[in-house]
């Protein structure tokens, strides 16, 4: 089958569609300029400091260093803070967002990502689900509370050459002690899961919801190593439309394309069919 007929099955299927669910995971924002690391060359070729160092993405992504090296950890996500809060979402987010807005029930959103985009892209907090937390929410590493808070305009200030935070940490504003972001890490039994929590149950109410019309899945950018990501879309049944670059296959309807690229295919065809 051709591209242009996948392209084109993919926009029936979003046209006949009563609701949308869109699953996405690090290839989504790509193309607004963030990084998808895979393997570590790819993030040493980055940051070449942490290649000096042997630090791997996943030893950075430790919780353990907001205690042994907090300006180590916060040099780390202090930058992917201030590269998140810089990067505004690609053309793709308004297009997935237009289509869930056409469908007779309202959709909603998974995703692995902390960056926050979707809902800076305008798609209705309630219904985005972050399984992995979110880096504009903090909590306490001393574990002083259960309390999650917002921080929409943290000013961290970090060494360029060897990516350390070298202003004030942000803190606790109970006890004081060094904040983290509330993002669940790798072997991290601290996270505090309370916020997703509360979007898983606005998932299920949404899923109760919708139950009896026809749902149509779009995966974005999510590959095999984010399984909960594909199993969230995989286990919801429908329509699944799977957009991946290196690893599509498997779906009802593969796209091996970018992100944007195959967004904005597939919008030409619903507005041509519109159109006509």
């Amino acid at each position: 089958m051709t591209t242009n007929n996948i392209i084109q099955l993919a926009a029936q299927a979003i046209r006949a569609a009563e609701t949308l669910f869109i699953t996405a995971g690090a290839g989504m924002g790509v193309d607004s300029g963030l990084p998808d690391f895979r393997g570590n060359q790819g993030f040493w070729k980055m940051h070449p400091a942490y290649a000096k160092a042997e630090l791997t993405f996943a030893d950075l992504a430790d919780p353990q260093w907001f205690t042994t090296h907090p300006h180590r950890a916060w040099g780390f996500y202090g930058y992917r803070y201030h590269l998140y809060q810089a990067t505004l979402p690609h053309e793709g987010f308004a297009i997935l967002k237009k289509w869930q807005d056409n469908t007779p029930n309202p959709g909603f959103v998974y995703t692995s990502n902390v960056d926050g985009h979707f809902q800076k892209a305008g798609f209705r907090p309630k219904h985005v689900y972050e399984c992995h937390g979110s880096i504009n929410h903090l909590q306490c590493n001393a574990n002083c509370s259960d309390k999650i808070w917002s921080a929409p305009n943290l000013n961290i200030e970090i060494d360029p050459d060897n990516l350390l935070a070298t202003s004030t940490l942000p803190s606790c504003p109970d006890c004081g002690s060094v904040a983290r972001p509330n993002i669940l890490m790798f072997g991290d039994w601290d996270w505090l899961s309370r916020r997703a929590d509360q979007q898983r149950q606005h998932y299920y109410q949404w899923k109760l919801a919708v139950a009896k019309t026809r749902i149509v899945v779009i995966e974005v950018g999510a590959g095999c190593s984010v399984g909960a990501v594909r199993f969230m879309g995989q286990a919801l049944g429908g329509t699944l439309i799977r957009i991946n670059t290196r690893e599509a296959e498997g779906a009802t309807i593969s796209i091996a394309m970018p992100a944007l690229t195959a967004l904005r295919a597939i919008d030409d065809v619903l507005i041509s069919q519109t159109s006509a």
